[in-house]
């Protein structure tokens, strides 16, 4: 029987190679010479450390930057607020990973009000939806990509 997942994932390495070219064109830039600027990566959260709100609001347009070039969506990214301590800027990023209960819900909800011959159930941080057609599968997931659903999905084993 046709299946796929629907789930969220952010290609660590990927994410890695785009903190370290961020903090690179930090450290050559010439407006951050001497502030001590950079990004910390802490598995699912980067801290942007700089001197002043304006600097950290500057970095974290050139890591948005860094990771469309790499092939990540921002749309995974949830921005903090600023904090000035120790006259020290921070913001805290956290990369959203897997698919939340109430998103998958919603999901599961989209697909059983299409009234199509599929069924899509919840398992842990993805949703797996079958059928017994590849076409029937192929309109899911065609529906799912326009639907407006704030984070980024990704369709992954896909069998037939």
């Amino acid at each position: 029987m046709p299946s796929f997942d629907v789930v969220s994932e952010v290609d660590q390495h990927e994410l890695t190679n785009a903190v370290d070219q961020a903090n690179r064109e930090i450290g050559n830039r010439f407006d951050f010479k001497g502030t001590n600027s950079k990004i910390k990566q802490m598995d699912e959260n980067l801290l942007i450390e700089s001197e002043s709100d304006f600097q950290v609001k500057q970095i974290d347009e050139i890591l948005r930057g860094k990771l469309a070039k790499r092939g990540i969506d921002v749309g995974c990214l949830e921005t903090g607020e600023v904090t000035i301590a120790n006259n020290r800027a921070q913001q805290q990023v956290k990369v959203l990973q897997g698919v939340d209960k109430d998103l998958a819900r919603k999901i599961v909800k989209m697909v059983k009000d299409k009234k199509m011959k599929v069924q899509a159930a919840i398992q842990g941080d993805q949703v797996r939806v079958t059928g017994k057609k590849r076409d029937d599968l192929q309109q899911v997931i065609s529906m799912l990509k326009e639907a407006e659903l704030g984070l980024p999905l990704q369709f992954q084993n896909f069998r037939d």
